[in-house]
């Protein structure tokens, strides 16, 4: 258990830190789910706006430090892909 002070104080940052990045995770996977819903539908308009926002929150999460750049890249790359498979057929 924290024995100072500082180490409480810690302890409550970091509580609070973890609530901000909890809801910014979730925001991300609500915009992904977006996306997904609407390439499952095949609206192509739709998807197009779905991916413009799911890349603009997941590029906001590797910013914020929520995500590792990499993987914010990787999912992007992903569902272009998804998006110009969609597009193509």
């Amino acid at each position: 258990m924290a024995n100072n002070a500082g180490a409480k104080k810690a302890i409550r940052k970091i509580a609070a830190r973890t609530e901000v990045n909890k809801a910014r995770r979730t925001r991300v996977r609500t915009f992904l789910r977006k996306f997904q819903e609407a390439v499952v539908g095949g609206d192509a308009g739709a998807a197009k706006g779905a991916f413009v926002e799911a890349q603009s929150e997941l590029m906001r999460a590797v910013s914020k430090g929520v995500v590792h750049k990499n993987t914010g890249s990787r999912k992007v790359s992903r569902l272009a892909a998804q998006l110009k498979k969609m597009s193509a057929a």
